[in-house]
């Protein structure tokens, strides 16, 4: 059970990535079949691509058989539209509703142009957010793009930290500000504004890249909400675990998504850990005594 989630995650982020009628192959299976196809059958390599689950890259290879379309679109990866979304070394667990809901925000036509996901460190809202942001790519033609702000305590260095973020060069005798509002007017994108907490402040700034900007939307992770006129809050709760001492059955706790992530990410550092009852007490305890905090 556990053991498959993430490769079968993986193989429908695979999936998605083609159009109807288009076979594609993991390298995986490639070199399985690599050699044993039928005679007029063969496989085009696509390249190394960036699902859209933010792991490591994945080499593409495409069927093609006589009775099969040969040219299709681009596929629909992280590749096809400029952005610097970080690679994950880990998927992302138990978040599928919080993730749905920041996309229909910042899809909607009408809907808020600066979305808050809020809440405590540690939390998880920088993966939330980015996972929306790669779900996302295909709606914003000029890009996705993360800008990490922990690393700043002046507000007054957040128009350069960004313009770094999506390789914008600064212009000799303009301030920053200027050359960031004028490039981004003409375009449609989404900035992912990381650690926003700290920065309070220059929350003003924001509403001015909004007013030069019409087709600019921004997602904004912080501990707090930024208090600006058509902000929308989406505060993130912990992930759901189980209470003490209630005596759950095996299968019941395996579902709980705090427990499947303390799974992973032990199986990750210890690869024959496996939930079973000998264990079962104690990773339902710690994850109540962390409150379901990942």
């Amino acid at each position: 059970g556990d053991w498959f989630g993430p490769p079968l995650n993986r193989v429908a982020r695979l999936l998605a990535a083609g159009h109807g009628g288009q076979v594609l192959l993991s390298a995986a299976v490639q070199a399985q079949l690599d050699g044993r196809l039928p005679a007029g059958l063969g496989m085009r390599d696509l390249g190394l691509r960036r699902l859209k689950d933010l792991r490591q890259p994945e080499q593409v290879f495409q069927l093609v058989a006589p009775d099969l379309p040969a040219d299709f679109p681009p596929l629909a990866t992280l590749d096809a539209r400029p952005n610097n979304l970080p690679i994950q070394r880990s998927s992302l667990v138990g978040r599928e509703d919080e993730v749905a809901a920041l996309m229909a925000l910042l899809r909607a036509e009408a809907g808020p142009r600066l979305v808050t996901l809020s809440g405590p460190g540690g939390i998880g809202k920088t993966r939330v957010a980015l996972q929306a942001a790669a779900n996302l790519i295909d709606d914003f033609p000029h890009g996705t793009w993360f800008v990490d702000l922990a690393p700043i305590r002046d507000w007054a260095l957040i128009p350069g930290t960004i313009a770094q973020a999506i390789g914008l060069p600064e212009q000799p005798g303009r301030p920053i500000l200027a050359t960031l509002r004028s490039w981004l007017a003409g375009r449609e994108l989404l900035l992912v504004l990381d650690n926003f907490e700290q920065l309070l402040a220059g929350a003003g700034l924001l509403s001015e890249l909004l007013s030069a900007a019409p087709k600019l939307k921004l997602l904004v992770t912080s501990r707090a909400v930024l208090h600006l006129e058509g902000e929308r809050e989406l505060p993130l709760s912990p992930l759901r675990s189980p209470v003490r001492d209630t005596g759950e059955s095996l299968a019941v706790l395996a579902v709980y998504p705090a427990v499947e992530l303390f799974v992973q990410r032990a199986a990750g550092a210890r690869a024959e850990f496996a939930l079973n009852r000998s264990n079962a007490a104690a990773v339902a305890a710690i994850c109540a005594r962390l409150d379901g905090l990942p």
